[in-house]
């Protein structure tokens, strides 16, 4: 079951629907005291898991932030529906950008993420589900765009955060893999996506491993 919620948090029973939906539906019990947040560049761009609204106030006043970035698209659920009416009420821009964490993005998908931390209101804070993969890839493109190094964008898909490599999700890591090889030192990253970057090379230099596809896919449900 993906999700209960009916698509209103316009009444008293539509937000209660919302609540329930996220809290056991969408996981976001297991969020309310552990919020895997970092600064990526302080002052400049943050991630963490999906935010609670309470959270995303608290993180609101305490940085100053000006944007919200919601890799999960438009997932239409609880956590979604809170998020946004949070994001409203807060003042924030809210950006759109629907990745899936255990595919090569296509290449549109990450020109649009590229243009999208160039330009988003900052500070910003991005943020999938859970704050591992997605979020973790998107900070290490910021890293790339801003003068780091593919070391340093790796580095943020790591277990700190949850990331499991060999799971699917480790498709991400040889997106910044192919790039270090491909262009490192003579093309930005920008330029690489933009003329190098195939996804269906990446994905077929990539190899899953049983166990930690499992505990990715099933016992953590990433999507």
């Amino acid at each position: 079951m993906d999700t209960i919620y009916r698509g209103t948090i316009a009444t008293r029973a539509g937000r209660r629907n919302a609540w329930i939906d996220s809290l056991f539906v969408d996981h976001a019990l297991l969020r309310l005291g552990w919020s895997n947040f970092a600064a990526v560049t302080p002052g400049r761009l943050y991630r963490c898991n999906h935010p609670t609204p309470a959270r995303l106030a608290r993180l609101a006043r305490t940085l100053g932030l000006r944007t919200l970035i919601n890799l999960r698209g438009q997932c239409a659920n609880g956590s979604d529906a809170l998020s946004r009416d949070a994001a409203e009420r807060l003042g924030l821009g809210f950006i759109d950008l629907p990745m899936q964490s255990g595919r090569a993005p296509p290449r549109a998908l990450l020109l649009a993420l590229i243009d999208a931390l160039r330009n988003a209101d900052g500070p910003a804070l991005l943020h999938c589900k859970s704050g591992a993969d997605r979020a973790g890839f998107a900070s290490g493109v910021f890293l790339l765009l801003n003068g780091g190094t593919a070391a340093e964008a790796l580095a943020q898909l790591s277990w700190r955060f949850g990331h499991l490599r060999r799971s699917r999700a480790g498709v991400l890591d040889t997106v910044f893999i192919a790039y270090r090889r491909q262009a490192s030192g003579h093309a930005g990253f920008a330029e690489w996506v933009r003329d190098g970057y195939d996804p269906a090379i990446v994905t077929a230099e990539f190899a899953t491993g049983k166990v930690a596809a499992f505990v990715n896919e099933r016992v953590l449900a990433r999507e």
